[in-house]
């Protein structure tokens, strides 16, 4: 049952990602932008997996589930970076460099408070694992709460990266224009 549980649940998942990357196409209308903001994806998974193994060490359905739940959480902070920086780039006439810089300041705060705190409501949850009734909460605060850690962190360094090495020719045109 358990086994059968856990093919559903990865087939499930495989179908979010897909669904998630199609209406991230159908907002943004490009597949590299898209692409970036599920870059978001595998920065999550190194801290909800790295969360599993110095806590439990076993990856259950209620894990399972905490990883659905952060995918969505590290899509949101990568879709808000990224329509931040085209806002910028169509409204505003900054370049690509400034607006990288200007959008990563500006979201800065929302993305940080929204990862507080969800992070400080799911600490109790996280650390009362042995209390009867939390065997399903436990392990799912345990792995959103260490993919918030990767994610948000390193949102804020490899995604205006990736954005900026991904528009480098549009950069050196409007550096060459000026």
């Amino acid at each position: 049952s358990e086994q059968a549980a856990s093919r559903t649940l990865a087939l499930t998942s495989f179908i979010s990602i897909v669904i998630i990357f199609l209406l991230l196409y159908h907002e943004f209308r490009r597949v590299k932008e898209s692409g970036v903001i599920l870059l978001n994806l595998p920065l999550a998974l190194i801290g909800g997996v790295f969360a599993l193994v110095i806590t439990t060490g076993e990856v259950s359905i209620p894990a399972i589930i905490g990883f659905i739940s952060l995918f969505g959480i590290a899509t949101r902070n990568g879709m808000l970076l990224i329509s931040h920086y085209n806002h910028l780039q169509k409204e505003e006439g900054l370049n690509v460099y400034d607006s990288v810089l200007q959008g990563s300041l500006d979201r800065l705060n929302p993305i940080l408070m929204t990862a507080l705190s969800s992070a400080l409501a799911l600490i109790p949850l996280a650390l009362g694992g042995d209390l009867p009734g939390n065997e399903i909460q436990s392990p799912m605060a345990k792995v959103i709460l260490g993919g918030l850690l990767t994610s948000t962190f390193l949102n804020g360094f490899i995604i205006p990266i990736v954005y900026l090495m991904m528009h480098h020719n549009q950069q050196s045109k409007t550096s060459d224009n000026e």
